[in-house]
């Protein structure tokens, strides 16, 4: 193999096997790619998800401001989650919700022209339920730790 045939083949190996979703979508917020992590976390096969708008896993009352957002970037070429990892609540197939970190890389294609965005999630619905209940906890200690 060839250096490049080398690191092509590397990069399918990697997104095919990722513990953590791996999705692109195109400009228009198609998706494009859909790694088996997405399909472990999201419940749709490949087959499914692609062709379909990030609407799929987008909670509906959420889907306005992140169409804003989305369009902001792909207009400007830039984003504070390349850096920063986001976290907001997801879509599972099953209708139930899941709360999801990611970070995202703009993909550009050989003109230097925003191809879309490639998004690494994780799924952390489980630290969040227990954030939130230590949350709750401390609040009804610190009420009781106020009363005479």
């Amino acid at each position: 193999m060839t250096v490049s045939e080398t690191e092509a083949w590397l990069c399918r190996e990697i997104v095919a096997g990722a513990a953590d979703a791996i999705v692109f979508a195109d400009r228009s917020g198609v998706i494009r790619l859909w790694n088996a992590g997405a399909e472990a976390m999201f419940g749709y096969s490949a087959e499914e998800a692609i062709g379909q708008t990030l609407d799929l896993i987008i909670p509906e009352r959420l889907r306005e401001r992140h169409w804003e957002g989305y369009r902001t970037v792909m207009d400007t070429g830039s984003t504070r989650y390349g850096r920063e990892i986001l976290a907001v609540p997801a879509l599972r197939k099953d209708g139930s919700r899941i709360s999801v970190e990611f970070s995202i890389a703009l993909l550009k294609n050989d003109r230097g022209e925003i191809a879309g965005p490639a998004a690494i999630m994780r799924d952390v619905t489980a630290r969040w339920n227990e954030e939130r209940k230590l949350k709750e906890r401390l609040a009804s200690l610190e009420t009781k730790a106020r009363e005479p």
